[in-house]
Protein backbone atom coordinates (compact mmCIF):
# COMPACT_ATOMS: atom_id res chain seq x y z
CA UNK A 1 0.00 0.00 0.00
CA UNK A 2 1.54 3.23 -1.01
CA UNK A 3 1.03 5.91 1.67
CA UNK A 4 0.01 9.45 0.95
CA UNK A 5 1.81 12.17 1.80
CA UNK A 6 0.56 14.32 4.30
CA UNK A 7 1.20 18.37 4.99
CA UNK A 8 0.26 21.00 7.42
CA UNK A 9 -2.52 24.04 6.20
CA UNK A 10 -3.67 25.27 9.33
CA UNK A 11 -2.61 26.69 12.55
CA UNK A 12 -4.20 27.83 15.45
CA UNK A 13 -2.90 28.87 19.16
CA UNK A 14 -4.26 30.56 22.34
CA UNK A 15 -1.16 30.52 24.52
CA UNK A 16 0.57 32.95 27.38
CA UNK A 17 2.61 34.48 24.78
CA UNK A 18 -0.63 35.26 22.48
CA UNK A 19 -4.38 34.96 21.56
CA UNK A 20 -3.14 33.73 17.96
CA UNK A 21 -0.30 32.41 16.23
CA UNK A 22 0.80 35.97 15.31
CA UNK A 23 1.30 37.22 18.50
CA UNK A 24 2.65 34.07 19.88
CA UNK A 25 5.12 33.36 17.47
CA UNK A 26 6.15 37.04 17.43
CA UNK A 27 6.55 37.23 21.18
CA UNK A 28 8.76 33.51 20.98
CA UNK A 29 11.29 35.42 18.59
CA UNK A 30 11.34 38.33 20.58
CA UNK A 31 12.57 36.01 23.96
CA UNK A 32 9.29 37.36 26.05
CA UNK A 33 8.51 35.23 29.52
CA UNK A 34 4.53 34.34 29.90
CA UNK A 35 4.84 33.97 32.91
CA UNK A 36 3.37 35.84 35.48
CA UNK A 37 1.33 35.98 39.32
CA UNK A 38 -1.45 33.67 39.50
CA UNK A 39 -4.48 35.09 39.01
CA UNK A 40 -6.68 32.17 38.29
CA UNK A 41 -6.98 31.65 41.97
CA UNK A 42 -5.47 33.02 45.44
CA UNK A 43 -2.77 31.30 45.40
CA UNK A 44 -0.63 32.88 48.33
CA UNK A 45 -0.44 29.93 50.44
CA UNK A 46 0.90 27.77 47.76
CA UNK A 47 4.89 26.55 47.63
CA UNK A 48 4.67 28.72 43.79
CA UNK A 49 2.76 31.10 43.69
CA UNK A 50 2.75 31.80 39.36
CA UNK A 51 2.58 30.37 36.33
CA UNK A 52 1.77 31.34 32.75
CA UNK A 53 -1.48 31.82 32.35
CA UNK A 54 -2.94 32.78 29.04
CA UNK A 55 -3.95 36.72 29.31
CA UNK A 56 -7.52 38.29 28.57
CA UNK A 57 -9.09 35.77 27.72
CA UNK A 58 -13.09 36.91 27.50
CA UNK A 59 -15.59 33.62 27.12
CA UNK A 60 -18.45 35.83 26.33
CA UNK A 61 -16.02 37.23 23.37
CA UNK A 62 -16.20 33.57 22.05
CA UNK A 63 -19.08 31.42 23.20
CA UNK A 64 -22.72 32.19 24.30
CA UNK A 65 -23.99 31.98 27.92
CA UNK A 66 -25.75 28.64 27.12
CA UNK A 67 -22.78 27.56 25.48
CA UNK A 68 -20.33 28.76 28.13
CA UNK A 69 -22.02 26.34 30.68
CA UNK A 70 -21.38 23.38 29.36
CA UNK A 71 -17.65 23.70 28.82
CA UNK A 72 -14.54 23.68 30.99
CA UNK A 73 -12.18 26.12 30.37
CA UNK A 74 -9.97 23.70 28.87
CA UNK A 75 -12.26 22.78 26.12
CA UNK A 76 -13.10 26.84 25.14
CA UNK A 77 -9.37 26.87 24.77
CA UNK A 78 -9.03 23.90 22.26
CA UNK A 79 -12.54 26.14 20.19
CA UNK A 80 -10.68 29.01 20.00
CA UNK A 81 -7.62 27.41 18.67
CA UNK A 82 -9.16 24.84 16.58
CA UNK A 83 -11.34 27.21 15.24
CA UNK A 84 -8.46 29.34 14.23
CA UNK A 85 -6.38 26.70 12.39
CA UNK A 86 -10.02 25.82 10.75
CA UNK A 87 -10.51 29.38 9.17
CA UNK A 88 -6.82 29.74 8.26
CA UNK A 89 -7.08 26.28 6.22
CA UNK A 90 -10.17 27.36 5.18
CA UNK A 91 -11.53 23.82 5.87
CA UNK A 92 -15.19 24.69 6.95
CA UNK A 93 -16.56 24.59 3.25
CA UNK A 94 -19.96 22.80 2.29
CA UNK A 95 -17.75 21.79 -0.83
CA UNK A 96 -15.55 19.59 0.92
CA UNK A 97 -16.82 16.22 2.13
CA UNK A 98 -17.21 16.14 5.93
CA UNK A 99 -17.12 12.61 6.07
CA UNK A 100 -13.78 12.47 5.41
CA UNK A 101 -12.68 15.23 7.99
CA UNK A 102 -11.57 14.41 11.65
CA UNK A 103 -10.65 15.79 14.69
CA UNK A 104 -8.13 14.37 17.15
CA UNK A 105 -7.50 16.46 19.80
CA UNK A 106 -5.16 15.58 23.03
CA UNK A 107 -5.44 16.66 27.04
CA UNK A 108 -3.46 15.47 29.50
CA UNK A 109 -5.58 16.17 32.27
CA UNK A 110 -8.90 17.40 30.85
CA UNK A 111 -11.60 19.61 32.73
CA UNK A 112 -9.62 19.70 36.32
CA UNK A 113 -11.29 22.61 37.06
CA UNK A 114 -14.95 21.29 36.97
CA UNK A 115 -13.79 18.22 38.68
CA UNK A 116 -12.23 20.53 41.65
CA UNK A 117 -15.16 22.06 42.00
CA UNK A 118 -18.12 19.47 41.49
CA UNK A 119 -16.21 17.24 43.84
CA UNK A 120 -15.01 19.89 46.70
CA UNK A 121 -18.99 21.26 46.72
CA UNK A 122 -20.20 17.49 47.59
CA UNK A 123 -17.24 17.42 50.28
CA UNK A 124 -18.91 20.67 51.65
CA UNK A 125 -22.94 19.67 51.19
CA UNK A 126 -23.12 16.62 50.08
CA UNK A 127 -23.87 14.99 53.90
CA UNK A 128 -26.59 17.26 54.12
CA UNK A 129 -27.86 17.71 50.91
CA UNK A 130 -27.04 14.21 49.33
CA UNK A 131 -25.91 13.95 45.92
CA UNK A 132 -26.04 16.84 43.62
CA UNK A 133 -23.68 17.36 40.64
CA UNK A 134 -24.53 19.69 37.52
CA UNK A 135 -25.67 17.60 34.89
CA UNK A 136 -22.72 19.07 32.77
CA UNK A 137 -20.39 17.65 35.44
CA UNK A 138 -19.13 15.00 33.38
CA UNK A 139 -19.30 15.90 29.61
CA UNK A 140 -17.60 18.98 30.96
CA UNK A 141 -14.95 17.15 32.62
CA UNK A 142 -14.09 13.94 30.23
CA UNK A 143 -10.50 14.52 28.32
CA UNK A 144 -11.87 13.59 25.04
CA UNK A 145 -15.12 16.02 24.60
CA UNK A 146 -12.65 19.08 23.11
CA UNK A 147 -12.65 16.66 20.03
CA UNK A 148 -16.37 16.34 20.66
CA UNK A 149 -17.30 20.02 20.70
CA UNK A 150 -15.23 20.57 17.86
CA UNK A 151 -16.68 17.87 15.72
CA UNK A 152 -20.03 19.14 16.30
CA UNK A 153 -19.50 22.56 15.76
CA UNK A 154 -17.76 22.33 12.34
CA UNK A 155 -19.58 19.09 11.73
CA UNK A 156 -16.91 17.15 10.68
CA UNK A 157 -17.89 13.03 10.97
CA UNK A 158 -14.49 11.43 9.87
CA UNK A 159 -12.11 9.58 13.27
CA UNK A 160 -13.00 11.46 16.14
CA UNK A 161 -11.40 11.14 19.71
CA UNK A 162 -8.56 12.44 22.70
CA UNK A 163 -5.58 10.94 23.52
CA UNK A 164 -4.12 10.84 26.86
CA UNK A 165 -0.23 10.37 27.37
CA UNK A 166 0.45 13.06 29.99
CA UNK A 167 2.99 15.83 28.46
CA UNK A 168 3.37 13.91 25.30
CA UNK A 169 -0.79 13.94 24.86
CA UNK A 170 -0.71 16.32 21.76
CA UNK A 171 2.22 14.82 19.75
CA UNK A 172 0.57 11.33 20.05
CA UNK A 173 -2.63 13.20 18.96
CA UNK A 174 -0.36 14.71 15.41
CA UNK A 175 0.92 11.49 15.03
CA UNK A 176 -2.22 9.54 14.94
CA UNK A 177 -3.92 11.91 12.89
CA UNK A 178 -0.58 11.81 10.32
CA UNK A 179 -1.31 7.90 10.39
CA UNK A 180 -4.41 8.12 9.39
CA UNK A 181 -4.31 10.37 6.87
CA UNK A 182 -1.21 8.72 4.80
CA UNK A 183 -3.57 5.48 5.50
CA UNK A 184 -6.23 7.17 3.39
CA UNK A 185 -8.60 7.05 6.22
CA UNK A 186 -9.64 10.74 6.18
CA UNK A 187 -8.73 13.86 3.96
CA UNK A 188 -8.06 15.83 6.80
CA UNK A 189 -8.04 15.93 10.30
CA UNK A 190 -7.61 18.81 12.90
CA UNK A 191 -5.56 17.51 15.92
CA UNK A 192 -3.92 19.55 18.41
CA UNK A 193 -4.32 19.60 22.37
CA UNK A 194 -5.35 21.91 25.22
CA UNK A 195 -4.78 22.09 29.08
CA UNK A 196 -5.98 24.49 32.09
CA UNK A 197 -4.52 23.27 34.76
CA UNK A 198 -3.65 26.54 37.15
CA UNK A 199 -5.97 25.56 39.82
CA UNK A 200 -5.35 24.66 43.65
CA UNK A 201 -5.72 21.11 42.28
CA UNK A 202 -3.32 21.06 40.11
CA UNK A 203 -0.87 23.79 41.47
CA UNK A 204 -0.93 21.81 45.08
CA UNK A 205 -0.89 18.41 42.90
CA UNK A 206 2.43 19.19 41.33
CA UNK A 207 4.11 21.14 44.13
CA UNK A 208 3.41 18.25 46.41
CA UNK A 209 5.78 16.51 43.67
CA UNK A 210 8.83 18.88 44.32
CA UNK A 211 8.06 19.13 40.00
CA UNK A 212 7.44 22.96 40.05
CA UNK A 213 9.88 25.93 40.39
CA UNK A 214 9.49 28.34 43.62
CA UNK A 215 11.02 30.92 42.28
CA UNK A 216 8.40 33.28 43.35
CA UNK A 217 10.07 36.40 43.76
CA UNK A 218 11.22 36.34 39.63
CA UNK A 219 8.79 34.44 38.18
CA UNK A 220 9.44 35.85 34.81
CA UNK A 221 13.18 34.05 34.84
CA UNK A 222 11.87 30.35 36.63
CA UNK A 223 11.47 28.60 33.17
CA UNK A 224 15.21 27.82 32.91
CA UNK A 225 15.64 24.78 31.46
CA UNK A 226 19.85 23.69 30.76
CA UNK A 227 21.16 26.22 33.37
CA UNK A 228 22.77 24.91 36.37
CA UNK A 229 19.90 26.69 38.71
CA UNK A 230 17.03 24.88 37.16
CA UNK A 231 14.63 23.87 40.29
CA UNK A 232 11.54 22.74 38.13
CA UNK A 233 8.62 23.77 35.83
CA UNK A 234 6.68 26.27 35.41
CA UNK A 235 3.01 25.56 34.65
CA UNK A 236 1.78 26.74 31.82
CA UNK A 237 -1.93 26.64 30.00
CA UNK A 238 -3.55 27.15 26.84
CA UNK A 239 -4.25 25.10 23.45
CA UNK A 240 -2.84 24.83 19.84
CA UNK A 241 -3.80 23.47 16.83
CA UNK A 242 -3.05 22.12 13.27
CA UNK A 243 -4.72 21.22 10.26
CA UNK A 244 -3.03 18.01 8.96
CA UNK A 245 -4.33 17.06 5.51
CA UNK A 246 -3.54 14.91 2.30
CA UNK A 247 -1.19 16.51 -0.31
CA UNK A 248 -3.50 16.03 -3.21
CA UNK A 249 -6.52 16.97 -1.27
CA UNK A 250 -5.13 20.68 -0.26
CA UNK A 251 -3.53 21.04 -3.95
CA UNK A 252 -6.77 20.33 -5.46
CA UNK A 253 -8.66 22.88 -3.43
CA UNK A 254 -5.43 25.52 -3.56
CA UNK A 255 -4.78 25.06 0.20
CA UNK A 256 -1.88 27.36 1.63
CA UNK A 257 0.56 24.22 2.62
CA UNK A 258 2.81 25.41 5.83
CA UNK A 259 5.37 22.11 5.97
CA UNK A 260 5.08 18.48 5.13
CA UNK A 261 4.88 16.11 8.17
CA UNK A 262 7.78 13.79 7.62
CA UNK A 263 7.29 11.07 10.33
CA UNK A 264 6.58 10.53 13.87
CA UNK A 265 8.07 8.14 16.55
CA UNK A 266 7.07 6.60 19.95
CA UNK A 267 8.22 4.87 22.37
CA UNK A 268 8.26 4.24 26.64
CA UNK A 269 10.82 4.57 29.45
CA UNK A 270 9.66 1.56 31.09
CA UNK A 271 11.86 2.86 34.12
CA UNK A 272 9.75 5.50 36.55
CA UNK A 273 5.93 6.79 37.17
CA UNK A 274 7.33 10.36 36.39
CA UNK A 275 11.21 10.28 36.04
CA UNK A 276 12.37 10.38 32.81
CA UNK A 277 15.42 7.48 32.08
CA UNK A 278 18.27 9.49 33.97
CA UNK A 279 20.53 8.18 30.68
CA UNK A 280 17.56 9.49 28.19
CA UNK A 281 17.30 5.65 26.69
CA UNK A 282 13.67 6.35 25.94
CA UNK A 283 14.59 10.07 24.46
CA UNK A 284 16.99 8.15 22.19
CA UNK A 285 14.78 5.35 20.90
CA UNK A 286 11.78 7.79 19.84
CA UNK A 287 13.60 10.24 17.99
CA UNK A 288 15.67 7.03 16.08
CA UNK A 289 11.55 5.95 15.51
CA UNK A 290 10.37 9.04 14.68
CA UNK A 291 13.61 9.64 12.24
CA UNK A 292 13.38 5.89 10.66
CA UNK A 293 9.72 6.76 10.24
CA UNK A 294 10.52 9.99 8.37
CA UNK A 295 13.35 8.31 6.48
CA UNK A 296 16.01 10.94 7.00
CA UNK A 297 19.52 10.60 8.60
CA UNK A 298 20.17 12.63 11.38
CA UNK A 299 21.85 15.63 9.39
CA UNK A 300 18.95 15.85 7.92
CA UNK A 301 17.30 17.42 11.20
CA UNK A 302 18.51 21.60 11.55
CA UNK A 303 16.94 22.36 14.47
CA UNK A 304 15.85 20.48 17.59
CA UNK A 305 12.28 21.75 19.67
CA UNK A 306 13.54 20.39 23.06
CA UNK A 307 11.14 18.92 25.66
CA UNK A 308 13.23 20.73 28.02
CA UNK A 309 10.64 21.22 30.82
CA UNK A 310 13.40 22.66 33.04
CA UNK A 311 13.93 19.94 35.95
CA UNK A 312 17.04 19.39 37.19
CA UNK A 313 17.02 15.16 35.88
CA UNK A 314 14.86 15.50 32.55
CA UNK A 315 17.32 18.24 31.21
CA UNK A 316 19.71 15.94 31.72
CA UNK A 317 18.94 12.51 29.64
CA UNK A 318 17.19 14.22 26.72
CA UNK A 319 20.91 16.18 26.11
CA UNK A 320 22.43 13.09 26.53
CA UNK A 321 19.84 11.09 23.99
CA UNK A 322 20.20 14.37 21.58
CA UNK A 323 24.24 13.19 21.51
CA UNK A 324 23.33 9.75 21.43
CA UNK A 325 21.48 10.17 18.25
CA UNK A 326 22.77 12.92 16.19
CA UNK A 327 26.56 12.70 17.19
CA UNK A 328 28.92 15.11 15.66
CA UNK A 329 26.15 16.67 14.06
CA UNK A 330 24.31 17.59 17.37
CA UNK A 331 27.10 20.75 17.68
CA UNK A 332 25.92 21.38 14.22
CA UNK A 333 22.02 21.79 15.06
CA UNK A 334 20.40 24.35 16.35
CA UNK A 335 18.50 23.66 19.74
CA UNK A 336 15.98 25.43 21.85
CA UNK A 337 13.11 25.24 24.75
CA UNK A 338 10.11 26.92 24.05
CA UNK A 339 9.14 26.48 28.00
CA UNK A 340 11.61 29.08 28.70
CA UNK A 341 8.81 31.31 27.05
CA UNK A 342 5.42 29.44 27.28
CA UNK A 343 5.98 27.45 30.38
CA UNK A 344 5.06 23.73 30.35
CA UNK A 345 1.51 23.36 28.75
CA UNK A 346 1.31 19.82 29.49
CA UNK A 347 -1.18 18.11 27.29
CA UNK A 348 -1.04 21.12 24.77
CA UNK A 349 2.97 21.37 24.43
CA UNK A 350 3.39 19.08 21.43
CA UNK A 351 1.22 21.11 19.81
CA UNK A 352 1.81 24.62 20.76
CA UNK A 353 5.97 23.58 19.97
CA UNK A 354 4.64 22.03 16.52
CA UNK A 355 3.36 25.41 15.78
CA UNK A 356 6.27 27.38 16.66
CA UNK A 357 8.62 24.58 15.17
CA UNK A 358 6.99 25.34 11.59
CA UNK A 359 6.86 29.09 12.15
CA UNK A 360 10.73 28.93 12.68
CA UNK A 361 10.84 26.91 9.45
CA UNK A 362 8.93 29.18 7.61
CA UNK A 363 10.70 32.10 8.61
CA UNK A 364 14.14 30.74 9.34
CA UNK A 365 14.68 31.84 13.05
CA UNK A 366 15.30 29.50 15.67
CA UNK A 367 13.46 31.24 19.12
CA UNK A 368 15.31 31.03 22.03
CA UNK A 369 16.26 28.94 25.50
CA UNK A 370 15.94 32.32 27.73
CA UNK A 371 16.88 33.10 30.99
CA UNK A 372 20.30 31.26 30.79
CA UNK A 373 22.96 33.43 32.64
CA UNK A 374 26.48 33.58 32.41
CA UNK A 375 28.25 31.03 34.44
CA UNK A 376 24.77 29.32 35.70
CA UNK A 377 25.92 26.12 34.12
CA UNK A 378 25.50 22.21 35.09
CA UNK A 379 28.69 20.10 35.04
CA UNK A 380 26.85 17.58 33.00
CA UNK A 381 25.54 19.28 30.65
CA UNK A 382 27.35 19.92 27.06
CA UNK A 383 27.72 23.77 26.21
CA UNK A 384 29.10 23.19 23.25
CA UNK A 385 26.08 22.27 22.24
CA UNK A 386 23.92 25.62 20.53
CA UNK A 387 20.90 26.23 23.28
CA UNK A 388 20.39 29.08 21.38
CA UNK A 389 20.33 30.91 24.80
CA UNK A 390 18.64 34.20 25.18
CA UNK A 391 18.45 35.41 21.48
CA UNK A 392 17.17 33.90 18.82
CA UNK A 393 19.23 33.20 16.00
CA UNK A 394 18.34 33.03 11.91
CA UNK A 395 18.85 29.93 9.88
CA UNK A 396 17.84 27.86 7.10
CA UNK A 397 15.72 25.46 8.64
CA UNK A 398 14.45 22.33 6.01
CA UNK A 399 13.94 20.17 8.71
CA UNK A 400 13.02 20.17 12.33
CA UNK A 401 12.33 17.21 15.01
CA UNK A 402 9.97 18.26 18.29
CA UNK A 403 10.65 16.22 21.07
CA UNK A 404 7.74 15.56 24.08
CA UNK A 405 8.10 13.18 27.19
CA UNK A 406 5.12 12.43 29.54
CA UNK A 407 4.71 10.58 32.94
CA UNK A 408 4.37 7.30 32.63
CA UNK A 409 7.31 6.91 30.60
CA UNK A 410 5.40 8.30 27.41
CA UNK A 411 7.67 9.83 24.62
CA UNK A 412 6.27 11.40 21.57
CA UNK A 413 8.54 12.91 18.83
CA UNK A 414 7.57 14.33 15.64
CA UNK A 415 9.30 15.68 12.21
CA UNK A 416 7.99 18.36 10.05
CA UNK A 417 10.09 19.53 6.67
CA UNK A 418 9.74 22.15 3.98
CA UNK A 419 7.31 20.93 1.40
CA UNK A 420 8.46 20.50 -1.79
CA UNK A 421 6.13 19.20 -4.35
Amino acid sequence: MELKRVVVTGLGALTPLGNDVETTWANAVKGESGAGPITHFDASKFKTQFACEVKDFDPAAHFDRKQARTLDLYAMYALVAANEAINDAKLDDENLDKNRIGVIFAAGIGGLHTFEEEAGYFALHGQEQGPKYNPYFIPKMISDIAAGHISIEHQFRGPNYGTVSACASSNSALIDAFNLVRLGMADAIVTGGAEAAIFPAGVGGFNSMKALSTRNEDPKSASRPFSGSRDGFVMGEGAAALVLEELEHAKARGAHIYAEVAGGGMSADAFHITATHPDGLGAKLVMENALKDAEMKPEDIDYVNLHGTSTPIGDIGEIQAIKDVFGKHAYDMNLSSTKSMTGHLLGAAGAAEAVLSIKAMNDGIVPPTINHEEGDNDPEIDYNLNFTFNKAQKRDINAVLSNTFGFGGHNAAIIFKKYKD
